[in-house]
């Protein structure tokens, strides 16, 4: 079901729908679902990004070899 809503869009951020809009569906008419698809994208990121974070890992390292690993890679990058 659709809602309608009012927003209040900065200017910069309008700009970058209607351009996104254009490029798009090569017409300004289409801001609302231009802007739905990018909401989407960013609450799917952020929902995976969220179940990594929290999900069940498949290596145990321990403490002393993370330690290692952090000051090799950290000699790595000085290094460059």
């Amino acid at each position: 079901m659709v809602k309608r809503t009012t927003i209040l869009l900065d200017d910069d951020v309008y700009e970058m729908l209607v351009r996104e809009s254009i490029k798009r569906y090569g017409t300004t008419r289409a801001l609302s679902k231009v802007l739905n698809e990018i909401v989407r994208k960013a609450m799917a990121s952020r929902q995976e990004l969220l179940e990594l974070i929290y999900s069940d890992k498949i290596v145990n390292v321990s403490e002393e070899e993370f330690s290692k690993f952090r000051r090799e890679l950290g000699k790595r990058l000085t290094n460059r």
